[in-house]
């Protein structure tokens, strides 16, 4: 019984173990709020990150598959044009004695004009996905940026009392008045 009311009577002789205060150690306290922050980050934005990323994949899909039945458009366009060609080179070879420089310059911009269409139709086809893919990561930086500011947000409004806020508002006008008193 002794060792236990000495126990509370030593109790009394600690110095005060829990007292408030700001820890200025920013390297003690930079890593923890980091960690907290991305964990709430992760936590939260995990299922609404992969919810963009899915529907962002399935536009930039739905896009290049319309670039591809562009494509195979454009390949029956070259093989409808190769088509041509042979009946322009046999017309060629029938006129070949009256026509031939004439024949000859139609094929070639034929031919052009083909290559041209198709470089037209594969640059479309690359900056459309680069044009998705650019708007994706907008978003997810967006929405990204958003939620981590929600978050902390929140994270400060639950950890703020009256009181503190209250003596952070002190020590800010505090430091304001010692600044106006260097500057005059």
């Amino acid at each position: 019984m002794k060792n236990v009311t000495d126990s509370f009577v030593s109790l009394g002789h600690w110095p005060s173990a829990g007292s408030f205060g700001f820890n200025t150690d920013i390297l003690a306290t930079n890593p923890i709020n980091l960690s907290v922050v991305i964990g709430v980050l992760i936590f939260f934005g995990k299922g609404v990150l992969s919810d963009l990323l899915d529907n962002r994949k399935q536009r930039i899909l739905n896009t290049i598959r319309n670039s591809e039945e562009l494509r195979e458009g454009a390949i029956e366009q070259l093989e409808k044009a190769g088509a041509r060609l042979r009946k322009v080179e046999m017309e060629a070879d029938e006129f070949r004695v009256n026509g031939y420089s004439e024949i000859e310059r139609e094929k070639l911009n034929l031919i052009n004009s083909t290559y041209n269409t198709l470089e037209q139709l594969e640059n479309y086809k690359n900056e459309t996905i680069q044009f998705e893919q650019q708007r994706a990561i907008n978003q997810v930086r967006q929405r990204v940026f958003q939620q981590a500011l929600q978050g902390a947000l929140g994270t400060l409004n639950s950890c703020l009392n009256n009181e503190l806020h209250l003596r952070t508002i002190s020590a800010s006008i505090d430091m304001l008045g010692a600044m106006k008193e260097i500057t005059d």
